[in-house]
């Protein structure tokens, strides 16, 4: 089973090809850093900024928005 873990520097699902963080990716992280939202916000944050710059390398003339791709979603609700 390959999990599902980003292919760098595509940025893209090893295991099924969406674009990284995949539903399967984002319902792991959540149960790994339960508790510990800060701590989540943190290391995707960290994965945003070097997901920046490689795709930036692959395409200067197109750098995609990618907050809400690696941190909207995991903001706390309410």
């Amino acid at each position: 089973m390959i999990p599902h873990v980003p292919m760098r520097p595509l940025w893209r699902c090893r295991n099924c090809g969406a674009e990284w963080p995949c539903q399967p990716a984002r319902l792991s992280l959540l149960v790994e850093y339960r508790g510990n939202r800060t701590a989540l916000l943190l290391y995707l944050g960290a994965l945003m900024s070097e997901a920046a710059e490689q795709l930036a390398q692959l395409n200067p003339d197109h750098v995609p928005d990618l907050h809400h791709r690696f941190l909207g979603w995991a903001r706390a609700r309410g």
